[in-house]
């Protein structure tokens, strides 16, 4: 404030309403006791705060005001425009005695809404404008003066502040209740998810399973069909985050469901297609493969376009990937599936996985690819499943070094022990 314009009376309402703004970090609140008192002070006949984005270009009105503190419908319609888009364009102070005969303004709209005492200063945080407040009196002229603009001034430097402060409050907030809520769901996610399995006589199963987010759309699943028979599920949601999440546990539940009504493999795969078309509007699909583990090492195997499981043969040291093939579920009413069959022999191991594992990426962004999945499983296949899930995430890990996660990993280890 200019030393002339000082006004004992000003100074005593700034002091009060800073030290109000200081106290309370409801937006709302905020906003309300700032009009309320610049009303009051400025005489004004209304008072309008005004919060601009980030380009200026659009602006919204929060709290319009009249005398006596009552709340003004439809603000857009009655206050002048051209003033606003004149102290966002300059970010400086505007006052006019009487807009009607003001030449700097020129606005019909002025002269038709009958304005005529105006005050509207910006609201600046760190030289960035966040909002304006816009005063004013249809009724007469010269009703505000140097010394309410410069009090206007320095209340939207304190307002500014207090509706910063409570902007990051709130966003906090939201950001803890958000949080609490993903960690809420990647509780219930894991809680879907088998933490531990007991499987049919003759295997060894091992897992893990790795959100890169708070939640994931990769899922496993383990089921015994009969004392003889376990199914083993592998899945990877296209989405990301609670979308994916969500359907996750839809597709999982469904799949399980089928497999216990339907021991074919290929049967169950394309019923739990049908019913995520039916239920699914979402356009998110997912990968899957599903084994069928049964006596004697026999294996049926159905891929739904999902990444190529590993086969490692101990007897020779052999390693090969299984067919690529399939049609993600969610996508098509009628997809194509073929089921292969496999025997296993003693020490055989299978390896399933979601691309999470083998496109896990270095610093230099290189993947860790199926050659390095290879290595890792050849030189650890003769220990326990265990023991081999643990050296293949030991190997990503010392790859990825310091470089983020960037998608979910899922990692099953099924080694055939015989019986």
């Amino acid at each position: 404030m200019n030393e002339k314009s000082v006004d004992p009376a000003h100074l005593e309402t700034l002091y009060e309403v800073t030290r109000y703004l200081n106290s309370s970090l409801d937006m709302a609140e905020v906003l309300n006791m700032i009009m309320d008192r610049v009303v009051q002070v400025t005489n004004a006949e209304r008072g309008f705060l005004v919060l601009v984005d980030e380009v200026g270009e659009t602006w919204e009105f929060q709290v319009a005001r009249g005398m006596d503190q009552q709340v003004l419908d439809t603000p857009e319609f009655e206050v002048s425009s051209t003033i606003i888009r004149e102290v966002i364009s300059s970010r400086e102070p505007l006052l006019t005695l009487n807009a009607q005969y003001d030449k700097r303004l020129g606005g019909q709209s002025i002269v038709a809404k009958g304005l005529r005492s105006i005050l509207c200063v910006p609201i600046l945080v760190r030289q960035r404008l966040i909002g304006l407040v816009y005063v004013d009196n249809r009724l007469k002229a010269g009703i505000f003066d140097e010394g309410h603009r410069d009090l206007l001034v320095a209340f939207a430097s304190e307002a500014g502040f207090a509706i910063e402060n409570a902007r990051l409050y709130k966003l906090a907030v939201d950001q803890g209740r958000m949080q609490r809520e993903l960690e809420m769901a990647w509780n219930i996610q894991r809680g879907l998810l088998p933490a531990q399995f007991e499987p049919v006589p003759g295997y060894e199963v091992a897992f893990d399973w790795q959100a890169a987010r708070e939640v994931a759309g990769d899922f496993y699943d383990f089921f015994k069909l009969d004392h003889s028979q376990m199914g083993v599920v592998v899945a990877d949601v296209s989405d990301k985050g609670a979308a994916a999440a969500i359907y996750m546990a839809v597709a999982r539940s469904l799949f399980r469901g089928n497999a216990y009504a339907n021991i074919e493999p290929t049967e169950t795969v394309q019923q739990t297609n049908t019913l995520l078309l039916e239920d699914s509007t979402g356009g998110m699909f997912v990968t899957l493969y599903y084994a069928v583990f049964g006596d004697a090492g026999l294996v049926q195997c159905v891929n739904a376009g999902h990444n190529r499981p590993m086969l490692y043969r101990a007897s020779d040291d052999h390693v090969e990937f299984l067919p690529k093939g399939g049609t993600p579920l969610g996508w098509f009413p009628t997809i194509k599936l073929k089921m292969h069959q496999y025997h296993l022999q003693l020490g055989d191991v299978m390896i399933f996985y979601t691309d999470g594992l083998t496109e896990a990426e270095n610093i230099s962004q290189e993947p860790y690819g199926e050659e390095r999945l290879v290595q890792t499983v050849r030189e650890s296949a003769g220990q326990p499943a265990g023991e081999i899930k643990a050296a293949i995430l030991e190997s990503v890990r010392d790859f990825e070094g310091n470089a983020p996660a960037f998608d979910d990993l899922t990692l099953v280890v099924v080694r055939y022990v015989g019986t």
